[in-house]
């Protein structure tokens, strides 16, 4: 072998060692930058950072903005808790239920601080804070519909056949779905992922669909504003709503309980309530939630 030929194949093998160990850096850096999400916070991580992070909906009872004013009863009771625990709050706004749970699985969030009900699903998947308020879900429709009677629902009963519109991931399916069993009619369901609660009542106001099923306390705030619609047919029974947490997080759980059990028994509890048009929650912490 030649010596020139002997000095190509060592600065080949030169190269393709340099190759191999750039691909090395460049597969651990990659590796580096695609880490796995942090695990989920519990309270002890989140009062060491001092920042509570907590996701809500969009609507005027849970948080809303107008102007240089944020309000909301969602937002103004996770405040008054961050207050009482010396921490900030990192509010964020969803519109959808699915994207909270995603949001919380990745531990973006620490807390889903919206109404939920305590069903079997939500029970297997999160730790769900004592009771927050009552609530129900209520038909959305308008009240000119008194002049076509195949539009008119006037009870349960009138909805068989008929096609609702709920917020994409509602809890209220499952209770839309358990009606249509009861009254032996389907029922159909149709889910929106673009908007939220408030957006739904003012397409059924204007005329774009014809009913939805929403919160009772989210449609009584639109009254106002929204007149023509109807909100006298109640879909489902008054239930606990409550808060969730991931379930890797239970100091958070404790904190948030115990700090709730003092708080529900205060006048600003009962005040804020009042503010919002929401029915308090009678403590009656020997029940199971």
């Amino acid at each position: 072998m030649t010596d020139t030929r002997k000095k190509r194949l060592a600065l080949i093998g030169t190269l393709s060692a340099a190759c191999i160990a750039l691909i090395g850096i460049f597969t651990y850096n990659h590796k580096e930058v695609a880490a796995p999400a942090p695990p989920h916070r519990d309270y002890p991580q989140i009062k060491a950072e001092g920042i509570l992070r907590a996701v809500t909906e969009y609507d005027p009872i849970s948080y809303h903005a107008t102007g240089d004013t944020v309000s909301g009863f969602h937002y103004e009771l996770l405040n008054a808790f961050a207050s009482a625990h010396g921490l900030a709050c990192d509010l964020s706004a969803e519109m959808t239920l699915g994207h909270q749970l995603e949001g919380l699985e990745k531990g973006e969030y620490d807390l889903i601080a919206y109404g939920l009900l305590a069903t079997s699903e939500v029970k297997d998947s999160l730790l769900l804070t004592v009771p927050i308020v009552l609530n129900r879900q209520v038909l959305v429709q308008r009240k000119d519909t008194a002049k076509n009677d195949t539009l008119l629902i006037q009870n349960q009963l009138d909805l068989a056949g008929k096609t609702v519109h709920v917020v994409k991931d509602s809890p209220a399916m499952l209770r839309i779905r358990n009606l249509g069993d009861e009254i032996g009619d389907t029922i159909y369901i149709r889910e929106i992922a673009r908007y939220g609660a408030e957006q739904l009542i003012s397409l059924v106001a204007h005329g774009d669909i014809d009913y939805a099923v929403c919160d009772e306390s989210i449609a009584q705030a639109t009254l106002d504003s929204l007149p023509q619609i109807d909100i006298s047919v109640a879909i489902g029974f008054t239930q606990f709503h409550s808060w969730a947490v991931s379930k890797q997080s239970p100091a958070l759980l404790d904190s948030l309980n115990t700090w709730l059990e003092e708080y529900e028994q205060s006048k600003e509890y009962r005040a804020l309530c009042r503010k919002y048009g929401l029915s308090p929650v009678i403590p009656n912490r020997s029940a199971t939630y």
